[in-house]
């Protein structure tokens, strides 16, 4: 039996963290590791305390029929990116890798991966070196956290 690569065994366990996302539309997982070891994990639920979108039965995004990628402030749920990075310390971050994997709530399919804006920046600051994002085919991306540094892409946002 072939052994699992490194970075298809840390995009399953990014797999097996969604497993835990409350999102009626898309479940994500992230994990950060540093040195191979992994630091913090984070899946896309509402803040702590406040009701989940699977308990509440319904999306406010999908009832309004707001397009993926858009008006992310109506939404009740904390990236999985984002707590995975609130999960850790910053200087247990730097020089780190984070690990990104969704699915459709819908059929459970696997999605393309992508970081938003808002957790661009959040991955920034935290001095995450790159991100590996699984892709909808099977395949990985991985991204150079300073690409987003030197390509900001915050002038080109919808307003």
């Amino acid at each position: 039996m072939a052994r699992k690569d490194k970075t298809n065994y840390y995009l399953d366990i990014a797999d097996t963290v969604l497993e835990r996302s409350t999102c009626l539309r898309r479940r994500y997982g992230a994990i950060v590791v540093l040195n191979d070891e992994i630091v913090s994990t984070g899946y896309n639920g509402a803040p702590r305390g406040r009701k989940n979108c699977v308990d509440l039965g319904t999306c406010t995004r999908e009832k309004l029929g707001i397009p993926s990628g858009e008006r992310y402030e109506l939404c009740r749920s904390v990236h999985a990116e984002a707590n995975a990075l609130l999960s850790a310390a910053r200087k247990d971050c730097i020089g780190g890798t984070l690990y990104l994997a969704g699915r459709s709530f819908e059929d459970g399919s696997i999605i393309d991966a992508v970081p938003c804006s808002m957790c661009r920046r959040l991955i920034i600051n935290m001095g995450i070196k790159k991100v590996v994002a699984r892709n909808a085919d099977g395949s990985f991306t991985i991204t150079e956290v300073r690409d987003w540094v030197f390509n900001d892409d915050s002038f080109n946002m919808k307003v």
